[in-house]
C-alpha cells in the first residue's frame, strides 16, 4: 500500500500534527514501510500458535501478603459522627 501527500495530509490532520511541506515525502515513505509491515505480519500463519501474555517466559515477582499493620478500626470509628455493628453509617445520597 502507498500512500501519497493527500493521505499524509488527512493523517497529520486527524492526527493534531502539523507537517511541514518539505517533510511530507518522508513521513509518506515512512508510514507506507509501516503498512507494508502491517501486511507481511497479516499474511502469517498463526493457526497453530497459542496466544501468550509476554514473550518471554518471565514471573512477576510478588511480595509476600504479610500483615503489616495493627487492626486500628475501633480507634478510627471513635471519632466518626455514625457507627452500627462496626460499620461506618454514611447519609444516603440516591434515592
Amino acid at each position: 500500500m502507498s500512500l501519497d501527500r493527500s493521505d499524509v495530509d488527512k493523517i497529520a490532520h486527524l492526527a493534531r500534527l502539523q507537517i511541514e511541506e518539505q517533510d511530507t515525502p518522508e513521513y509518506a515513505q515512512n508510514l507506507t514501510n509501516i503498512l507494508d509491515l502491517v501486511d507481511q505480519m497479516q499474511a502469517v500463519d498463526t493457526t497453530d500458535v497459542s496466544p501468550m501474555a509476554h514473550p518471554l517466559d518471565a514471573v512477576q515477582r510478588l511480595r509476600s501478603d504479610d500483615v503489616t499493620e495493627d487492626n486500628n478500626r475501633e480507634q478510627l470509628q471513635s471519632v466518626a459522627p455514625a457507627v452500627e455493628n462496626g460499620l461506618f453509617l454514611v447519609p444516603k445520597v440516591i434515592e
